[in-house]
């Protein structure tokens, strides 16, 4: 039955297609194996079955069909089977579709356009983009029995796939290759400087340009030789670039990459090594832009070199620098006071006086307060040089004591120095003397008599250094160091003959204000003094007197060396004359002022001696 509709079918199709090259075909329920013998009988084409195929295949047409056409209904049918048909020689082969590429299947020329329902080899070259990336990309567009291979060495891909495959494939190529397509533009660079121009380049194309996008990627290439930039990307990203440079190649100004800034109240070197010490901590992207700083002495400035931006910023910075310092009037009275002497004293007026730290001048100084001083003059004064103290007085009764102390023999001063500080820099005093000490003896050769002795100088004496650090307007951190050096025994006293010396010292800090004083003491010096008290007249005679009317003595005797120092906060270099006339009526204040309780003092001693007086009559 079904070999006479196999008949049937195939007088209908004969004769249709010799009237019309056209046939109606419909058939349902057909083995694939008679459907290949009846497209071969039709198309008069030889087809080779290898292997037997299981399977029917239905087709429904309310058209007529072209002739050629069911060589390609025949492919499709046998590629629902894992097969396909390949052309070899005059005759077709059915074959498993996986083995297609190694049963010489057409190969067409590169380029050329390939058509027809038989599977065909080409190769396609891929142009602005690396093939192992094309190819991955459109992988998915060919048959799953295809085969595609990638050559890198001419960029192409070789795939073996059904016609309309393969131009679809090639299409797809095609606009990648348009919408990717790299140019080369070399820009010449008249004005600026084209290394540093690369660098700001580079990162306003990062700003514009997506960089995770590999086709939007933008190159720019500094050319040393042009002093140019060379470009690569699409047209029309590299169009941009181009427009950004004409717009940054400008002339740049003479003196834009140098500046020369003269400082008025800092020292260039010093400035210099801060600026060098902050750039060398900055990180720069490009090594060139790093700015370049050095000191001039001879004109104290501070030379830049760099973008002007940069030094802008640096600029800044050495003004902040340059701003005028803090200055601190130091005034420093060095006092050296008799132990013994003192405590006489003490005795003799009823004073409480024996202690010379700094403590029992503070104390001595509350018999020698007085509030008398109140004019209008003294009160102008002593609020330009701020509260002193516990109170303005105390300033003066301090300088009262010391006064009445020198003027009883009891004290004695051994240098009143005035330092100008700047802040934050040490300054030193030296009161003392200069002192030979052996250090070596060489006896000369034989013949020659005498010894070769050597020595070496040495400072005794007292050495003081202050370092002030000002912290507001009217208080100061002073950082003081005392030294106190003697001459215990000048080599008289021992069989070395060389002298003895001591050596004290004080370190201390204080936080002061403006005006106030502070006493160091502590600096000890003890010595034996040799004295003779004799009768008068009988004591002068000559061997006889020294012998019966005489007598000798010696006494230890205890030397305190006090330092009292009082600072001034100078701001600004204009109110140092102001603060020297306001100190100059303040020493006027002093004097009136012990006049007065000298006065007070003595007239109390009067009237403590008048009193003894009734009580013994």
């Amino acid at each position: 039955m079904k070999f006479i509709k196999t008949i049937i079918l195939t007088i209908l199709l004969t004769l249709s297609l010799s009237a019309r090259e056209q046939v109606n075909v419909n058939f349902s329920d057909l083995q694939i194996n008679d459907f290949i013998k009846l497209i071969s009988k039709i198309t008069h084409k030889n087809i080779l079955i290898n292997n037997k195929i299981n399977g029917t295949v239905n087709f429904i047409s309310t058209t007529p069909v072209y002739d050629d056409e069911l060589i390609g209904i025949l492919v499709s049918v046998l590629e629902s089977k894992g097969y396909t048909l390949v052309k070899n020689g005059s005759l077709y082969e059915v074959i498993r579709s996986t083995e297609a590429a190694k049963h010489n299947v057409n190969v067409m020329h590169q380029g050329k356009k390939v058509y027809g329902s038989l599977m065909v080899t080409q190769a396609i070259t891929v142009e602005g983009e690396n093939v192992d990336i094309v190819a991955a990309k459109i992988r998915y567009l060919i048959s799953k029995t295809a085969k595609l291979m990638t050559m890198k060495e001419s960029n192409t891909i070789l795939v073996t796939d059904y016609p309309k495959n393969i131009e679809t494939i090639k299409r797809v190529i095609k606009d990648i290759n348009t919408n990717n397509k790299n140019i080369v533009k070399v820009i010449n660079i008249e004005h600026a400087d084209a290394k540093k121009l690369q660098a700001k380049i580079t990162n306003i194309s990062k700003s514009i340009f997506n960089p995770k996008i590999i086709a939007e990627q933008v190159k720019i290439i500094y050319d040393e030789n042009t002093n140019g930039l060379i470009v690569v990307g699409l047209a029309k990203n590299v169009a941009k670039i181009a427009e950004i440079v004409k717009s940054l190649d400008v002339e740049s100004h003479a003196n834009n990459g140098i500046q020369i800034f003269a400082l008025k109240n800092s020292e260039a070197k010093a400035v210099a090594k801060s600026l060098n010490d902050i750039i060398a901590k900055q990180k720069f992207a490009d090594p060139s832009l790093k700015p370049n700083v050095s000191s001039s002495d001879e004109i104290n400035s501070v030379i830049a070199i760099g973008e002007p931006t940069i030094l802008k910023g640096l600029k800044v910075i050495i003004d902040e620098l340059d701003k005028e310092k803090y200055q601190v009037y130091v005034k420093a009275k060095i006092v050296e006071i008799n132990k013994n002497n003192a405590s006489d004293i003490g005795v003799k007026y009823g004073l409480s006086l024996g202690d010379v730290t700094s403590s029992g001048l503070y104390a001595l100084s509350t018999n020698f307060g007085s509030d008398s001083l109140s004019s209008a003059t003294s009160s102008a004064v002593l609020s330009a040089l701020g509260n002193i103290g516990s109170g303005s007085t105390s300033a003066l009764a301090l300088g009262a004591t010391l006064d009445f102390l020198e003027s009883n023999g009891a004290a004695k001063s051994v240098s009143n120095p005035s330092i100008l500080c700047v802040n934050n820099k040490e300054s030193s005093i030296y009161v003392g003397k200069t002192i030979s000490i052996s250090t070596g003896s060489v006896t000369t050769a034989q013949g020659l008599n005498g010894v070769t002795s050597s020595f070496k100088r040495e400072d005794v004496g007292l050495t003081l250094k202050i370092k002030p650090r000002v912290s507001s307007n009217d208080k100061v951190t002073l950082d003081v160091e005392a030294i106190l050096e003697n001459v215990l025994d000048d080599g008289s006293k021992n069989a070395t003959g060389q002298p003895v010396t001591s050596k004290q010292e004080v370190k201390t800090q204080a936080i002061l204000r403006h005006g106030e004083s502070i006493v160091i003491g502590g600096l000890v010096k003890t010595y034996e003094r040799d004295s003779i008290s004799k009768i008068p007249l009988l004591g002068d005679i000559p061997w006889l007197g020294e012998w019966l009317f005489s007598s000798k003595s010696m006494t230890e005797e205890q030397d305190n060396l006090v330092v009292i120092l009082t600072p001034y906060v100078i701001d600004k270099s204009e109110n140092l004359s102001a603060l020297q006339r306001n100190l100059g009526m303040l020493d006027k204040l002093q004097r009136e002022y012990n006049i007065e309780v000298f006065e007070a003092l003595k007239n109390r001693e009067n009237n403590a001696t008048n009193s003894i007086i009734i009580e013994e009559e």
